[in-house]
């Protein structure tokens, strides 16, 4: 990665992704270039300032000539913030999307896997935590153990400001309609909320991470928010503001996982005695690995990364 001198002319410096490479090397005539974007990520708006003392013209200068990236391929380094257009000149506020952790959804509070999600790989770690509340998703890969357990991870969008009524639907144009989820396909599989369906793919790239599309039309992940007439903390909602989709979802450890030691050796971590949220596993070994779930508004860009500590009791 490296940056282009933005202090001159304008720099146009375009590169396909891995998935258009793929596409292009395919070489069937179906290639196209039909979708594009644009991100923001180096860019310090603290930068603008509208007391320069030559003028309103030099208020952005600083910005403008921001040194910016090149053109890179890699799709986990490259547009972390996309850019959007919005048509109503009168918004004062954005949607966001936020992770839902009332009582229900919390992540690990103490302890051992602290502020993360813990999914547990087999069924004999399962049984180890079965006293933990919240924050453990029974997400065991046994072949023989068809159910995924425990709460959903989910995430509310919306506005999160006290300045508009929660009672107010947010606006269609502010409402996110899909979601895009990646995780490393390594290490785990999408499953709706209610932890029967395993959801496909949309694509894995080279890195082994899959990126998974689900939308408005999955009932099993994607529904509106209905308590709008409860202020944030007093409802299952953590908005403040009006209140639009819920996406909720569960993550199922990959048979890998389950039955092998194999990527916890590789780049995991090994605890001879650990104690979660009050559940003392210090008389066993523990392996984990520590991932990410990065979670995408279609519409809006707006990006959560969530925190996940596969587990594995191995005595």
């Amino acid at each position: 990665m490296a940056f282009l001198d933005n202090s001159g002319d304008i720099i146009l410096d375009a590169v396909l992704t891995d998935e258009g490479r793929r596409r292009l090397a395919a070489g069937d005539g179906s290639f196209r270039i039909s979708k594009f974007a644009f991100g923001d990520d180096e860019i310090d708006y603290t930068l603008y300032n509208k007391n320069h003392a030559s003028g309103s013209a030099y208020y952005d200068l600083e910005i403008l000539q921001t040194p910016i990236f090149e053109a890179f391929t890699n799709n986990a380094s490259s547009m972390k913030s996309k850019a959007l257009s919005i048509n109503n000149p009168n918004l004062l506020y954005l949607p966001i999307i936020k992770l839902n952790e009332s009582t229900r959804f919390q992540r690990i509070q103490s302890g051992f896997g602290q502020n993360t999600f813990i999914v547990v790989v087999n069924k004999s770690s399962q049984t180890s935590l079965a006293n933990v509340a919240t924050g453990i998703l029974f997400g065991a890969a046994d072949s023989d153990d068809n159910n995924v357990q425990g709460e959903a991870i989910r995430l509310d969008q919306g506005l999160d400001t006290t300045s508009i009524s929660y009672e107010i639907p947010l606006s269609s144009n502010l409402t996110e309609r899909s979601f895009t989820i990646q995780l490393d396909s390594r290490l785990g599989k999408l499953y709706d909320r209610t932890g029967a369906t395993e959801t496909k793919e949309f694509s894995i790239d080279d890195d082994g991470m899959a990126t998974y599309l689900v939308t408005v039309n999955d009932s099993g992940y994607v529904n509106e928010i209905t308590d709008r007439d409860q202020a944030s903390g007093v409802g299952d909602s953590v908005l403040a503001g009006p209140r639009g989709n819920k996406l909720e979802f569960k993550i199922r450890a990959t048979d890998d996982l389950g039955t092998s030691n194999y990527y916890f050796d590789l780049f995991g971590t090994t605890d001879a005695s650990a104690t979660i949220a009050g559940t003392s596993l210090s008389s066993a070994a523990v392996k984990y690995i520590d991932s990410i779930v990065s979670v995408y508004g279609s519409d809006t860009g707006y990006s959560v990364q969530i925190p996940i500590r596969y587990l594995k009791v191995t005595s």
